[in-house]
């Protein structure tokens, strides 16, 4: 490796230190409903946004409360379990999952199809 491809992969790993990673995958609520909950704590600092979470009684909050918790965790195994004071979610995507097809009677014998939706959760927290 030369001496400027090491001195940038040094630079981008000391970037990086300061962010933590988590990821929901195939969380079986609609990801409509899940931004939802997703656009409140969008931003905010964890502590805020954990207490916003605690109190909010849509079921796809208590996911993104134990999303939010470990990515915490994360950030805290990554800088030698530093004080998580100052930490605030800088990114916080939600995507399209698997749906699950099934079949619901009509009348005169049709069917029609349901789809049950699902989503997957990436958050990202970072130091102030």
């Amino acid at each position: 490796m030369g001496a400027r491809k090491r001195l940038m992969a040094e630079r981008l790993k000391e970037e990086r230190k300061s962010i933590a990673n988590a990821k929901l995958i195939g969380c079986p609520i609609p990801p409509r409903k899940m931004r939802l909950v997703a656009d409140m704590i969008r931003g905010q600092e964890v502590a805020k946004a954990l207490v916003v979470l605690k109190h909010n009684p849509k079921l796809a909050s208590n996911y993104l409360e134990k999303l939010l918790l470990s990515a915490v965790s994360n950030w805290q195994n990554k800088n030698e379990g530093g004080d998580p004071d100052g930490l605030y979610i800088s990114e916080i995507m939600v995507g399209p999952g698997p749906s699950l097809k099934r079949i619901k009677a009509a009348p005169q014998g049709r069917a029609h199809r349901i789809r049950k939706r699902s989503n997957h959760v990436t958050l990202t927290v970072d130091k102030i």
